[in-house]
This record gives C-alpha cells, structure tokens and sequence, in this order.
C-alpha cells in the first residue's frame, strides 16, 4: 500500500499547486525533525557527566553503570538500520511522532528511577525511540524540500547533528552542578513534546514507500543480534583486554557469523527488513565507507579530547565541553552558509578535500600540543576541525545518495547513519586500546632514557625528596613520595606523546580515504528523489 505524501485537499490535476503546497512547511519540518535529531544526540553524551552522581545515588558501581550509556548506545544503533522499514510499515508520520513520544516518556521514567535496574531499561527503551531520529529525520529532508534547497534542508540537520554531541557534556554539567541528575532526563520532556507536536502536525508519510505484507522476523533477529554484538563488543573491548578475553571473543564470533547470516536472507527474501541490493549503487557504497571513516575519525579524536583535559589538566566536564564549543559553532555557521551556497549541480568532491585537509590540519596542530598548553592553544584548531567537518558533512550526503531512487533514500540515509554510527563507535574503542597502549609504551622508552642517565634522574628524585622533607615529611618516606612524583610526571609526559601519535592517526584515517571519490561516476548531487519529485 502506497501512502500519497499530498495533504488534503491536493488535487492531482493541479500538480504545480501540489508542489507549492508540499513545500509549504519545509522551514517547520527541518526544524521539528532536527530538533528531534539533537535530542537523540544530546542524550548519548550528557549522561557521561552525571555518573558520579548516579553511582551514589543508586547505589551501583562502575561496571554496572556503564550500561546507563551502553544499554542505550546499543538499543540505538539495532534500531536504525530498521528505520526505513518501520516507517513504510507504519508510514512516516505516525512512526516519526510515535518515536519522539515513546522517548520523551522513557526519559520520565529514567528522570523517576530509584533503582539501577529500572534505569537501564527504560535507557534502551529511551534509545529504541532514540534510533528512527536520525536516519528517518534526513530521509524527511529530502522530500520536504524543493531540489534546490535540499543542501539548505540538510544543513540544518548537519548543524544538530555536529552540535548536539558537543553540548551534552556542557549541558548535564550545568544541570547537575545546579539541579540534580534526573533533569538530565526531565529536560527532553518539554523540547520532545514541542517536537511530537510539530511532527504530528507538519510532516506527512512519503509517497514512494510502500508497506511491506510480511514482518521479516528472522531478518530482524538476525539484525539485533548481530549489531547489538558488535556494539557491545566495541563498547567492552579495551577493559577486557579485547581477544584475550574468551567473552570478546564469543561476541565476535556471534557478531560475524549472525552478520554474515543477515546478508544472505535478506538477498533473497521479497520483503527485506534491510535492502542489501541499493549498495549495488556506487555512490552509497563508496559514500558509506567513507562515512565510516568519517565517525571512525571525528568521534575519536573527539573521544580523546576531554580525555586529555580532563585527566592531565584537571578540566571538569562542563569546562571541557565550553572548550569544544567554539568548534561546534563554526561547524554550524560553516554548513549554514555552505547549504546556501552549494547547488546540487556542483561538484562537491573539492570540496570534501578541502575539509578533509582543513580536519589534517587540525589534527596535526593538536598532535604539537604540551602539558603547558592551555585553552588559548585549543581554540583555533578546534574551529579550524569545526569548518572542516561543515565542509564534508552536507556534499559527502548529496553525493552519496545522488543516483537512488526516490523509494530507496530512506534505506540510504539508514545505512549512512549507521555506518556513522558503527564507524565512531569503532574509532573510539580503537582510540582508547591506542591510547593506553602508546602510553605504557612511552613511558617504558622514557624510563630507560633516565636509567641511561642516572645522575639527572638521581639529582631530580633528591630534589623532590629535599622538597618533601622541607614540609616535615619523614626522610624514607619522602624517598618513597618522591619516586611517585617523578613516576606521575613521566606519565603525564607519556600520556602526552601518546595523545600526539593517535591525533596524527585520526587526520591520516580520513585522508586515506579520500581517493575512493574516484569510484564516484560525479561529484554532482542532483538526487534522483529530487527530479522525480518535480
């Protein structure tokens, strides 16, 4: 059954006047579907702040807290691939509002948890309405505007998709350093239900999707199984020492073999939950290697960041994200001006270069910095990173779904998002194993380097021990004190180092990828779903 995305009222033999009238509310919809979007984001990073908080007042440990922000990480990322599929099934209206509704009610029952238990349920329930937010918000995009202001319609999903993870943190500190943590939670309630009622009102099911007969059970299963394994492997990886632990392993083994499982059915069903056959394409399969690539380095080294201010120059949360945000904010204007300037006609391969040098550029400023730099030393490559990212954001989508067919830019936009997702998600347990392990290994170089020259190492530990001496400390104990003192300082310079090498590493993952633009027949995106909507 197809769903006519005409309002009422409409006439077919009026097509221009349909046209009009589709337009009409483009402005509100970006604006509802974006707002919706940022909230999903929002509530993947702001919890991270309030973990103290939480641990305390319910009475968990860290382990077991961890699943507040694991549980919803993996309930969001199953989710998403199914979203093309759950909308036609639904149709797009109802599904997107029902979404936004079903996570503002799950954050009121987050908000009113006493127990851990009860947290981490309504979390993936949170998370469950969280995953049609993205990739059914962007596939909305392309149809509610006119094809030459889809760069427009996307840039205002780029700008919430580029700053809600940056002001979580900045949020939940100002929240629980003012209120309490449920409000991390409570605050949803009302942007959610502005958001509901928008949607509800102004976005209409699309007229190209048609509702599937049958519920591919087995391909959802299959699909659960093998994302939620993946994620949760990915999420436990770097505290359970990875492959040598036999739990890691069992994921894996789950995550491949269900994958793989998944691939096959769904190539040969009649009503796939996921349409494997739409990466035949060119230009997605190329656009969503590259966008893997494109999460694997941005939410790396966005991941390693507030690690550095955090754990070497004592930066609280909402310290660090005030840090950040100048970045968030050029991506923002960037994109602004970009989806005004950018036509579909326009090869957008110069410019994903342009951003992705301008993104090298910024790594390899950040990969010069020292324990004495401060927030001055930050704020030009962090915007610098911000314009870059605006670069590539807004042509790397127009040319990636340029060629689908109007009913297959919902898929698209699924695996676009997904792939995002599972690319960030990867880059920052890659990060995190990187960063431990140039640690550990750093310092053993520079430990041996004191032991060559032991009079300077010799003459530093008599310093510090006559240092704490002089404050009444008992002379052996003092030796013992000034040992650590000098150990924490070749850790700080350690740690150091390693954040320069994984900085590096996250400026040459995106470059790497960028002669795959060859693959690409044009860097033009004149998307099929834009002609035939004329």
């Amino acid at each position: 059954m197809t769903t006519s995305a005409f309002p009422a009222g409409a006439s077919s033999a009026a097509p221009e006047a349909a046209a009009v009238d589709r337009y009409r509310h483009r402005y509100i919809i970006a604006i509802a579907v974006t707002m919706a979007a940022m909230l999903e984001l929002i509530d993947t990073s702001i919890v991270n702040v309030a973990v103290p908080h939480m641990m305390g007042n319910l009475g968990a440990e860290l382990d077991e807290i961890t699943w507040v922000s694991v549980g919803y990480i993996i309930a969001n990322v199953i989710v998403i691939p199914m979203s093309p599929w759950l909308s036609a099934y639904f149709g797009r209206r109802r599904y997107l509002t029902g979404s936004i509704i079903l996570f503002v009610i799950a954050s009121m029952f987050c908000g009113a948890s006493s127990q851990l238990a009860s947290l981490v349920f309504w979390r993936v329930i949170q998370g469950i309405g969280g995953g049609a937010l993205l990739s059914t918000a962007q596939a909305t995009l392309w149809e509610s505007f006119p094809p030459e202001e889809i760069s427009i319609g996307q840039a205002m999903y780029g700008v919430g998709v580029m700053v809600g993870p940056t002001i979580g943190p900045t949020l939940g500190g100002w929240i629980v350093d003012n209120w309490n943590w449920p409000w991390i939670f409570y605050i949803n309630l009302p942007i959610g239900a502005v958001a509901a009622a928008m949607t509800w009102m102004y976005v209409t099911d699309s007229e190209f999707q048609e509702r599937a007969k049958k519920v591919d059970w087995l391909g959802v299963g299959l699909l659960a199984t093998a994302v939620g394994s993946l994620q949760w492997m990915l999420e436990r990886g770097e505290r359970m020492d990875w492959f040598e632990s036999p739990f890691i392993v069992t994921l894996t083994v789950i995550s491949a073999v269900s994958a793989t499982w998944l691939v096959i059915h769904e190539l040969r069903t009649d009503e796939p939950v996921i349409d494997f056959h739409i990466l035949r394409d060119r230009h997605l399969s190329t656009g969503v290697v590259m966008g893997t690539m494109l999460g694997f380095a941005l939410f790396g080294s966005v991941f390693v960041l507030p690690v550095f201010l955090q754990t070497l120059h004592g930066f609280t949360a909402n310290q660090t994200g005030l840090v950040i945000l100048p970045g968030a904010i050029a991506s923002a204007v960037t994109m602004a001006i970009l989806g005004k300037r950018l036509r579909m006609a326009t090869d957008g391969r110069p410019v994903i270069v342009l951003g992705s040098v301008l993104f090298g550029v910024c790594m390899w400023q950040l990969a010069s910095l020292t324990y004495d730099s401060g927030q001055r030393d930050l704020f030009w490559p962090l915007v610098l990173r911000g314009v870059g990212l605006g670069f590539i954001f807004i042509p790397l989508n127009n040319i990636t779904l340029a060629n689908l067919r109007p009913r297959d830019l919902a898929q698209g936009t699924g695996m676009l998002n997904l792939a995002r997702q599972l690319g960030g998600s990867l880059g920052i347990a890659v990060m995190a194993t990187m960063l431990t392990r140039f640690t550990r290994e750093k310092k053993a170089l520079l430990a041996e380097r004191l032991t060559v020259t032991a009079p300077d190492a010799l003459s530093r530990l008599d310093a510090y021990a006559r240092g704490l001496t002089s404050r009444g400390i008992n002379p052996a104990l003092a030796k013992h004190g000034a040992a650590a003192v000098l150990d924490r300082a070749l850790t700080v310079q350690a740690s150091v180092l390693a954040f320069s090498r994984i900085y590096i590493w996250s400026g040459i993952a995106l470059l790497a990828v960028l002669p795959l633009m060859l693959l690409w027949r044009s860097g033009k995106g004149r998307a099929a779903a834009a002609v035939d909507l004329h």
